[in-house]
């Protein structure tokens, strides 16, 4: 419910959330995490934009490229999301609000909100970061056309050491074939209207 929240008003089309936490839990369990862990990160993956239900319809909607002050409102919402999520102490919410928090900090200390670098960035949120932007780019928003495989495979791999961990993109790239059928059972259900019937239960 506050992954479907977070994206109620935003421009992201259909299943966008479930479809990067599927790539996620891909990618965790090529990583060695438990099955309990990388089910854990499914659910939560799915909220890491919870926070942007803080932010004014005129930027979220924005079919445009945003200016200065319109970034900077738009990077408040991995405050906002770790704000409303970190208020439980139950494991799944503690997990979403890591992941909230940190998803768009980058590993040479180039993100936000906090400027973390390398391993001080949480794994989990490297992990949904990686997904993140894959799901990002292969899709069709108002102000982009989806990429083509190949552009958005030489983009990742120039962004290995400086937006993406370099080990968990390579885990990432090991496993694209798992990917990309996971992106063509997703995008059939969200044809068939069927997605409903795919996200993860707790």
């Amino acid at each position: 419910m506050l992954g479907e929240a977070g994206h109620y008003n935003d421009n992201d089309t259909g299943v966008h959330i479930w479809r990067m936490a599927a790539y996620s839990r891909a990618l965790a369990k090529k990583l060695g995490w438990s099955g309990q862990q990388y089910e854990l990160l499914e659910m939560a993956a799915a909220m890491h934009d919870t926070g942007k239900i803080g932010i004014p319809d005129k930027v979220l909607r924005k079919p445009g490229k945003l200016d200065a002050d319109e970034w900077r409102i738009m990077q408040t919402h991995t405050q906002i999301g770790y704000d409303i999520l970190s208020k439980s102490d139950a494991p799944l919410f503690k997990l979403a609000a890591e992941i909230a928090l940190n998803h768009h900090e980058k590993w040479d200390g180039g993100g936000y909100p906090n400027g973390l670098e390398r391993e001080n960035i949480p794994e989990s949120a490297r992990i949904v970061a990686i997904a993140d932007v894959f799901d990002a780019l292969a899709m069709n928003r108002p102000y982009k056309d989806a990429w083509p495989l190949e552009n958005i495979l030489d983009y990742m791999n120039e962004s290995a050491g400086h937006h993406f961990d370099p080990q968990i993109l390579n885990a990432f790239m090991s496993v694209l074939p798992d990917i990309l059928t996971l992106k063509t059972q997703w995008n059939l259900c969200e044809i068939n209207d069927q997605a409903v019937n795919m996200i993860p239960q707790s």
